[in-house]
């Protein structure tokens, strides 16, 4: 294959697919670091583009090998939540190491965790997280502020709500596409009739590739990328049904329930401290975005739901 400039950690999970996708699909050469090829070539078949390198993030030596002379690292790399603590910081730690060879920009994709049950959130707000997985968030933003300050590597952060799309397959969005790719109802969490932000991942894949193309960006460049805003899940499941023709009913997992699952499941657990996410709207605001990329637009929510149920009906 041809030289790459871009090196994408977590390659076969949901933004990092997104993002090597589209840089494919803009016939840009890619390397990928997987921990399991068979997969990779699996998910984006043979393409003279692709190179495939198989190690761990862990491995900081091996991390340091592929990313050499690659000025830009897309840091997918994401844990299930009850292993987050430790494994995140020290991922993220070795992705910092890698790029500063030769100041790399790492490009990051956030969320909302760490600003807590707030409004609005703008990307000049202080954080004040109220869980533990909002303070390993913040961890991470900081880290990579600080390295970004230190002139260590560039970064490009960009927060964002829930996201579905191809090869999203994690416990909130799969019981939402995956259903309603076989007409049933879709299943949501605790409340299902209070407003929701969304991002499509090919979407948050654009927004982060033209921005690396940006000229003058800061060392730390923060960006909100909202999505769009949906006014319920009821609504959005109206919309999903309108599509695929299957019931437009959902069908709401209570508190109760999750609890008495979290006994039996270490991920469900985790997932408790976020039931404020799903009791009322936490709202990115990208107006700065909007500002910074006036020519972006997103792909409509209507073609975004068909690319999505389509993906899971061919990958059932």
């Amino acid at each position: 294959m041809m030289n790459s400039n871009y090196l994408i950690l977590g390659a076969t999970g949901s933004i990092g697919y997104a993002f090597t996708r589209l840089l494919l699909d803009e016939n840009i050469p890619v390397t990928v670091l997987v921990r399991n090829r068979e997969k990779a070539e699996k998910l984006f078949g043979k393409n003279d583009l692709l190179g495939i390198e198989e190690g761990d993030v862990t491995d900081l030596e091996k991390l340091k090998s592929v990313s050499k002379g690659k000025p830009f690292i897309f840091h997918g790399i994401n844990y299930p939540y009850n292993l987050w603590e430790g494994n995140m910081q020290k991922a993220t730690q070795n992705v910092i190491g890698a790029a500063s060879q030769n100041k790399a920009t790492i490009l990051f994709p956030g969320n909302i965790y760490e600003f807590g049950p707030v409004d609005e959130i703008t990307e000049d707000m202080t954080a004040k997280p109220e869980t533990k997985k909002g303070k390993i968030r913040l961890d991470l933003f900081n880290m990579l502020k600080q390295a970004a300050e230190e002139s260590k590597c560039k970064v490009i952060f960009v927060r964002l709500p829930d996201f579905f799309g191809p090869n999203v397959t994690n416990g909130l969005i799969k019981p939402v596409f995956g259903n309603a790719a076989k007409k049933k109802a879709v299943n949501w969490l605790v409340n299902a009739d209070v407003p929701h932000q969304f991002v499509f991942t090919p979407d948050a894949a654009r927004v982060m590739f033209l921005l690396s193309k940006k000229k003058k960006l800061p060392a730390f460049a923060n960006y909100n990328f909202g999505g769009y805003e949906v006014a319920s899940v009821k609504e959005l499941a109206k919309q999903i049904s309108h599509i695929t023709g299957g019931p437009a009913k959902v069908s709401v997992i209570p508190k109760w329930l999750i609890g008495i699952l979290a006994l039996f499941n270490p991920v469900v657990k985790e997932l408790k401290e976020n039931f404020y996410l799903f009791e009322k709207n936490v709202r990115l605001n990208d107006e700065k975005l909007k500002k910074d990329l006036p020519a972006f637009k997103p792909v409509s929510l209507e073609e975004a739901i068909r690319e999505t149920v389509e993906w899971f009906r061919e990958n059932p």
